[in-house]
């Protein structure tokens, strides 16, 4: 297998140069609340691969759990967290985002997000596993979209540099191995960039797109992640993908998620005979999401799934954005029961952080999706997404304000020492390998797995990675990336006998009190560390 520190080769004459105090990477919520908070004090340029609104924030419909309705509090958040979890939460991180949640919610508003009230008050719904009304939602169901927005204006009114388009490749080290910045190609001019920086807070998002179904948008190839790798940064619980339960199923159709929050307002399971077969399943409709996308898988294998939103008074009023987009399908949710399966939805794994979000990497810090500091444990809570984005984005902000940096000089970065051949082409027929990649990782490595299972995937992926040449266009590395992180994903599910959350081995289906702890891999490693929680 190729190994190497950078996915390209390059060279340190060749490359513009720019420098910045901060450098946020990605532009959802974690990266862009880092961004405005860290502004205060730093010079902070943001990049992101495409334009600033694209991202799995902007997808985001049921909304951001908080405990700030009445009858709730912290502590109920907490203990659905970790019921959530399935013995895995990193305990003190949930108490932080359970506690710190409220204040940034607030200031979340206080920038500018008009969340949906009633009677003036802010309008809460009720999610899977939560005990408690606690999520909040924007214009029913468009609450990342509302988010992203407020975010995004606030960003363009400071003194923040935002960089679109601009696709970041690897980090650069200096000769003391502490990261320096990154390698960028700039897909506006064609060309490859270096960016050097105090600190990098790195908040690029998931990486569904591995799965044939995802609700995730098509930049969420997990670039950030396999980049952190190559330079040697831990990874942690990547075997735990969460698979949304109710994606719409249409062919032709994308997946496109329909919202928790429609089955928290009383929307219902069917089989193709009209049955509820989530009745006897404790939770109903809203399980855990790994209970409900398994029990839909089982239904799946005999007959179509269906979501009825029939007993809701109104539907299109409370979920407009679910309403356009099935009547585009010629779905009328009021009067159809919609056709729905399981989708890959969120990654609980990702660059291993502490509570303040520092990585095992000098001046490297990562928040939201791609960073994992055990909160979500095996399975993430409804709607704790959006919150963990921004909870631990004020965290690492907190952290970098107190700490003394020095921008690194280009003279004392590492240049390239690496063993990549690389050609205008590339590897042949990117789109038929992604394909292959998303099917692979779908049947051997999604809902349901096996030792057998993923050991062929492995098999097939090193192969795809052993033939594997890059170039200078965005696909290719993208698939460089989705192969690497493939890998990564069989080989920690293999290592887990055990099912917990969102690992499910139909060989090993019960949760094991050895396995509860979490698995941690690095670039180098032959076998898979673990940490006990």
């Amino acid at each position: 297998m190729k190994d190497s520190d950078f996915l390209i080769p390059w060279s340190k004459d060749s490359l513009v140069v720019n420098y910045t105090e901060v450098l946020v990477l990605g532009s959802g919520i974690a990266g862009l609340f880092a961004a405005i908070k860290l502004s205060r004090k730093f010079d902070v340029t943001v990049l992101t691969k495409k334009n600033i609104m694209e991202g799995n924030t902007e997808h985001a419909q049921g909304g951001i759990a908080v405990a700030l309705n009445q009858d709730d509090s912290p502590e109920f958040h907490y203990g659905d967290t970790i019921l959530a979890g399935a013995g895995l939460c990193n305990l003190e991180a949930v108490k932080i985002l359970a506690e710190k949640g409220p204040e940034c919610v607030r200031r979340l508003i206080e920038l500018g997000t008009k969340f949906d009230r009633h009677d003036n008050e802010l309008d809460f719904t009720k999610e899977g596993a939560h005990s408690k009304r606690r999520v909040l939602h924007a214009r029913g169901d468009a609450t990342g979209e509302e988010i992203e927005r407020a975010l995004v204006e606030v960003v363009r009114s400071r003194l923040i540099t935002v960089k679109e388009n601009h696709y970041v490749i690897d980090f650069i080290k200096n000769h003391h191995g502490e990261i320096a910045g990154v390698l960028v190609l700039n897909q506006i001019s064609g060309k490859v960039e270096a960016w050097l920086a105090k600190a990098v807070v790195l908040a690029t998002g998931g990486l569904g797109q591995l799965y044939k179904h995802t609700t995730n948008p098509e930049l969420a190839t997990g670039d950030g992640i396999a980049a952190a790798y190559r330079a040697g940064a831990e990874l942690m619980d990547m075997e735990f993908i969460q698979f949304h339960p109710t994606a719409l199923l249409l062919p032709g159709a994308p997946s496109f998620l329909i919202s928790e929050a429609a089955r928290g307002e009383g929307a219902k399971l069917l089989n193709v005979r009209g049955e509820r077969f989530m009745e006897g399943i404790p939770g109903q409709e809203l399980a855990p999401r790994d209970v409900v996308a398994r029990a839909i898988w089982e239904q799946m294998k005999d007959s179509p799934v269906y979501l009825d939103f029939s007993c809701l008074e109104q539907p299109q009023d409370r979920f407009p954005t679910i309403y356009s987009t099935c009547l585009d399908y010629g779905i009328d949710i009021s009067t159809t029961p919609v056709p729905i399966g399981p989708a890959a939805h969120y990654m609980m794994g990702g660059v291993k952080v502490n509570n303040m979000g520092e990585t095992n990497l000098a001046n490297l810090y990562a928040c939201g999706e791609c960073a994992c500091n055990g909160v979500h444990g095996a399975n993430r809570l409804a709607s704790n997404s959006l919150l963990d984005g921004l909870v631990f984005a004020s965290m690492i902000t907190d952290s970098l304000s107190s700490k003394t940096f020095v921008l690194a000089k280009w003279e004392n970065v590492r240049p390239f020492k690496g063993v990549w051949d690389i050609n205008q082409k590339g590897s042949a027929d990117v789109q038929f390998l992604r394909k292959q990649i998303k099917d692979i990782m779908w049947e051997k490595a999604g809902i349901i797995r096996t030792q057998q299972g993923l050991l062929e995937a492995y098999s097939q992926l090193i192969k795809f990675w052993e033939e594997f040449t890059p170039s200078l266009e965005v696909p290719h590395l993208e698939l460089g990336n989705m192969i690497s992180l493939g890998l990564i994903i069989a080989k920690t599910a293999m290592e887990r006998e055990e099912s917990r959350g969102g690992h499910y081995r139909s060989d090993f289906p019960f949760a094991n009190k050895h396995w509860q702890k979490h698995s941690v891999l690095k670039r180098g490693d032959q076998h898979v560390g673990y940490v006990s929680i």
